[in-house]
């Protein structure tokens, strides 16, 4: 009687054991948490920072040496083509062109004479009374004055030349936004030309020079709409369009990035060369798409919400479609094989070749007259081809996604789908099986623990798409 009370006592405290263990762990009830399928907007964006500038900047420099003697132009002076900006003392160069004068009236004289000696020399000679040898290098002495005569002659061009440089112009239309000397300072002309003045062009017509991460680049093309802000105006927001990606890497703290720019029409003349622009550029937008917010592709049930049941079906779904696949595309092989009209094959093969190149044709000559006018409104001239980098388009891109939905045994089932445009906070979705207001979980929370769970599921993968294996149709 005793080893049976033992016995009974024992499978208590082992019912027990295993009821606190397998049961009474799992009883954690479950609140969801979610939110709807709705219909919206995408748009799509590569921000990056740069600097405004106008889009011709022209260093006006000096060829010749002196002392700034007048100056017509100050900072912000409007100027034409054409315009006398300053002039330089030109006391020394009138001496030169006064030295150069007389250097060639010397070497006149010095002609005179040699060709005088020349001819009585030639008659001599004709007459036998001079040598061959004394007429030679009469004749060579003559030659070598007219070559003198004529260095003269560009030494004196040359002095009245630099008469004329010494009255500085304005190269182009524009404003002056540096100056770099002053009345009575001494500038000198060597190897380089000093500047004198910086002469930006139509300020109406600016550029922003972007720097554009390596990683986001490639979704950048010509002709791309762009907005940014500046700090002088953070309420306003300036539209301006891609008109260059250029080809030179520009390292900043080991990150290559590369220099897009953007013209800007500055109409009212509020932005300034050198001011900071934050820059978003428009690379893919959708309108009226079904999204979902990303939290819900990236919730990860617990297990005991999981309807095991929906997976296995869905799998055993699966594996009849893929033999059914496999068995398909083994009788097309088979039937294929008899069909030897290798022409015809090849005539289709060679219009798809050509319909694909006319269409491309068709859009590399649009985007190129677009960005010659573009180019020709700011006063520049494309002679050779833009390089218009053509960029990946993220419109039709899409990947393989997982969503949960509730059923009404209260369990979680899998819905797989297909992930198109991210904006970063919602996705566009595709699947037969939603509709604009159908709720999806986003997390999950119990009792004991405000958090959203995330315990790892044994029967799905854990990246952010899940269920990669299975087919979207």
């Amino acid at each position: 009687m005793k080893k049976t009370l033992i016995l009974i006592a024992i499978l208590i405290i082992a019912f027990l054991s295993v009821y606190f263990i397998f049961f009474n762990g799992s009883s954690n009830s479950y609140v969801l948490r979610l939110d709807k399928i709705s219909t919206g907007d995408l748009t799509v964006y590569v921000t990056a920072t740069g600097s405004l500038n106008a889009v011709n900047t022209v260093q006006v420099g000096t060829q010749v040496s002196g002392t700034i003697s007048k100056l017509y132009a100050d900072y912000n002076s409007v100027v034409k083509a054409g315009d006398v900006i300053a002039r330089i003392d030109t006391t020394f160069l009138y001496q030169a062109v006064k030295d150069a004068q007389a250097s060639l009236e010397k070497t006149k004289a010095q002609l005179e004479q040699d060709k005088r000696n020349y001819d009585r020399i030639k008659t001599l000679y004709d007459k036998k009374l001079e040598s061959q040898t004394d007429l030679d290098a009469a004749q060579t002495t003559y030659e070598i004055d007219k070559a003198n005569l004529s260095s003269s002659q560009a030494n004196l061009d040359k002095a009245k030349i630099n008469i004329a440089y010494a009255t500085i112009k304005a190269p182009i239309d524009g404003v002056v936004i540096d100056r770099q000397v002053s009345v009575g300072q001494t500038v000198a002309a060597s190897l380089s030309s000093p500047t004198l003045f910086i002469i930006a062009n139509d300020l109406k017509k600016m550029q922003v020079e972007a720097t554009v991460d390596e990683s986001d680049i490639g979704q950048v093309s010509v002709g791309q709409t762009a907005t940014f802000t500046v700090d002088a105006y953070p309420n306003e927001t300036f539209k301006g369009t891609v008109s260059q990606i250029r080809l030179n890497p520009v390292v900043i703290s080991n990150v290559v990035n590369y220099t897009v720019v953007i013209n800007v029409l500055n109409n009212d003349l509020k932005l300034m060369p050198g001011m900071t622009a934050n820059v978003k550029i428009l690379v893919a937008k959708k309108e009226n798409v079904l999204r979902v917010p990303n939290i819900a592709l990236r919730f990860q049930p617990p297990i005991e919400l999981v309807d095991t049941s929906a997976i296995k079906y869905m799998k055993e779904r699966f594996s009849r479609f893929r033999a059914n696949a496999d068995s398909s595309s083994n009788i097309g092989n088979n039937s294929l094989k008899g069909f030897n009209n290798s022409n015809l094959q090849t005539g289709l093969k060679n219009g798809k070749k050509i319909i694909t190149k006319e269409n491309s044709s068709k859009q590399t000559s649009q985007k190129q007259k677009l960005n010659n006018d573009e180019f020709a409104k700011f006063g520049l001239s494309q002679i050779y081809p833009q390089y218009e980098k053509n960029s990946s388009s993220v419109v039709d891109q899409f990947t393989r996604g997982r969503l949960w939905v509730k059923e009404s045994n209260g369990k979680l089932k899998p819905l797989f789908v297909r992930i198109g445009l991210n904006d970063g906070s919602y996705s566009e979705v595709a699947s037969r099986q939603l509709k604009d207001g159908e709720e999806v979980v986003i997390g999950a929370t119990t009792d004991s623990e405000e958090q959203p769970t995330q315990q790892s599921n044994p029967f799905l993968n854990n990246n952010r798409g899940g269920g990669r294996r299975m087919s979207i149709r």
